[in-house]
């Protein structure tokens, strides 16, 4: 059971210190890793245009995610081992390492090197991946950090360089996650704390997130598996087409009823909670999507939650999503007894 007085609780608290202050210093390891790559990225100059990218590596579809709509040339996600067969000497490879690699993602580098592929690499210095990466067209950018969402912020800034993605302010990023620290800390109590009052009213649910842009439908993948991780529930992150069903479904709750009479009054929930990451995209389609969602939900007596973050730069509104699920994820395992569960 849920005991939402762990949550202000600081023998507790400090048991699960090591989760909480990862997040918390989020905002620092951005800071790290631009301060690290600084010199790569002045010295990077934007030539000519490849004739298309390939973001290769496990965290490939974060690049995409931001790429897609701004990229001047094809880009594609390829989170599998190797290249795409028509990758060559015109295409520029980027490959997201920070924690060394894996040989899936070794093999795409050393394939990158081999077709002479233009290559920037996110990676530790003395790895296998920065190893298989030396080349005559490779930059590699020194990774301090484990963070992929870090190294993410300095990889675009590469990529800003080199004229195919967006300008990413590394130092806004980290402001937007020190404040997320700073609403989110376990020094605030539940009453002021969006994200321990997040875990409490999904506390006898399983959660649905749901995000309408690209990015916030990155971030709502990330927080379910954080919830899924920090609980050891189902929580399920999906388009508004696979989510509605599972709304509707779903039988209307009796007020009346009493919990503790029920023999599995201690099994997981079995009703949905509707949890909507709001990134500020006023798209029609969104917007509809996003209406029907909680249209059904309160037909159904599904309680709805959202984090809404709609101010700064799309990466920075990115992290301020993903954090503030995170930390509602980490007290969400807290307030049910795991707070030593990894998210």
């Amino acid at each position: 059971m849920f005991d939402d007085a762990r949550l202000d609780d600081s023998e507790v608290l400090e048991a699960a210190d090591v989760q909480l202050r990862d997040l918390a210093e989020a905002g620092a390891r951005v800071r790290i890793e631009a301060g690290a790559a600084a010199d790569t990225l002045v010295a990077m100059e934007h030539d000519s245009e490849p004739r298309a990218i390939v973001a290769a590596g496990p965290d490939a579809r974060l690049l995409r995610a931001v790429l897609e709509p701004w990229c001047p040339v094809p880009f594609v996600a390829w989170p599998g081992p190797s290249l795409p067969g028509w990758a060559g000497a015109l295409d520029l490879v980027t490959v997201l390492a920070p924690g060394g690699g894996d040989q899936q993602t070794a093999s795409a580098v050393r394939e990158a090197v081999r077709r002479g592929c233009a290559l920037v690499t996110a990676c530790p210095l003395h790895s296998v991946v920065a190893e298989h990466a030396a080349g005559r067209y490779s930059r590699i950018l020194p990774t301090q950090t484990s963070d992929t969402l870090a190294v993410a912020v300095v990889m675009l800034q590469a990529l800003h360089r080199l004229g195919v993605g967006p300008d990413v302010d590394a130092d806004e990023v980290a402001r937007r996650l020190d404040e997320v620290a700073i609403a989110c800390s376990p020094n605030t109590d539940i009453a002021t704390n969006p994200a321990k009052d997040l875990a409490s009213s999904l506390a006898e649910a399983l959660p649905m997130v749901w995000g309408g842009s690209v990015l916030a439908a990155r971030a709502a993948r990330r927080v379910a598996e954080a919830m899924r991780r920090a609980t050891g529930r189902p929580a399920l992150a999906a388009d508004s087409s696979h989510l509605l069903p599972v709304l509707e479904a779903a039988r209307t709750s009796d007020v009346f009823a009493d919990p503790f009479a029920d023999e599995d009054f201690s099994s997981a929930p079995s009703r949905p909670g509707l949890l909507i990451l709001d990134d500020g995209t006023e798209e029609p389609s969104v917007r509809e999507q996003r209406g029907r969602l909680a249209t059904t939900a309160e037909q159904h007596g599904i309680r709805t939650s959202t984090i809404s973050v709609t101010e700064g730069s799309e990466m920075a509104r990115y992290a301020a999503l993903l954090n503030t699920g995170r930390y509602a994820a980490t007290y969400l395992g807290i307030g049910l007894g795991d707070g030593d569960g990894q998210t």
